[in-house]
């Protein structure tokens, strides 16, 4: 009995564990060579995903739930291209200043300030007119209807400031943003692109001048008439309103001028839009 006690239990685990070994030894024996085979280029083939994985990711995360957001990444573009405006306003002020040290004819001083005035690089003061345009309210569900003739586009806007230029307008803003000779207005998906800054509705367009005249010219606007048929069918927005004095900021940002050849060789410099095409 004490040597069964003794001797027994560590015999039972040893033959026990002699018999497991002996039927893994009859499992390997058994097993076809097309299994291994198999086994073995599954784990190959899992290998070779997770590499190719790693070298497409570059550091970076594939999964799509964690794509960047897109627009998070427009306004913060957005306010980086403001902020180099304005480093760019205050780089051109002081180069202003160092250049006003020295001695200079008083008569081309004047003239580099009226051509600076002109440039819309000096800040202006008056009375104004401005013009406030809008999409269609969201309640508004016009059954055949085209969606995009119920929103603003490029333009509309483009026949508000071409309508207030013929009006005498002697400086204008867009958005706050002062409008100079290369001023273009570009719509992208659902805003509009100015000076690189998308802007949504509503849309604001101020002009320094005689309100009479700049009224008068809005009036007249063909393109502005086929307009107002749209705000009385639809519901889009146009508001207009005279200022008895309104600031124009002087125009803050780069000066690249980039030009067309056309087919005939002489090159002409962009403007503001003048497409009037209806909608």
């Amino acid at each position: 009995m004490e040597r069964e006690q003794g001797v027994g239990p560590g015999h039972r685990v040893r033959r026990a564990l002699r018999r497991a070994r002996t039927a893994q030894l009859r499992r390997d024996a058994t097993r076809r060579p097309a299994g291994r085979v198999l086994t073995a280029a599954v784990c190959l083939l899992a290998g070779l995903m997770v590499v190719v994985s790693a070298v497409n990711a570059r550091g970076t995360d594939l999964r799509p739930g964690r794509n960047t957001d897109l627009v998070s990444l427009v306004q913060s573009q957005s306010r980086r291209n403001a902020d180099l405006a304005r480093q760019v306003s205050e780089v051109r002020a002081q180069v202003d200043a160092l250049a006003s040290v020295e001695d200079t004819d008083p008569a081309l001083q004047a003239r580099l300030e009226r051509a600076s005035a002109a440039a819309a690089f000096t800040a202006l003061t008056g009375p104004a007119v401005s013009v406030t345009i809008d999409d269609a309210p969201d309640t508004v569900a016009a059954d055949g209807v085209d969606p995009d003739l119920l929103v603003v586009h490029q333009q509309d806007i483009q026949a508000v400031v071409n309508a207030l230029w013929s009006g005498g307008a002697e400086a204008m803003t867009i958005q706050g943003q002062r409008v100079i000779s290369t001023t273009g207005v570009k719509c992208v998906g659902n805003t509009v692109v100015l000076h690189g800054i998308p802007y949504a509705p509503p849309y604001v367009v101020s002009a320094l001048g005689d309100p009479g005249r700049l009224r008068a010219a809005l009036a007249g606007s063909p393109a502005l008439q086929i307009y107002q048929q749209y705000v009385a069918a639809y519901g889009l927005v146009y508001q207009e309103r005279s200022l008895g004095r309104a600031d124009f900021p002087a125009h803050e940002g780069s000066l690249d001028l980039q030009f067309a050849t056309p087919p005939g060789g002489n090159s002409a410099s962009p403007t503001a839009e003048d497409d009037e095409t209806p909608r």
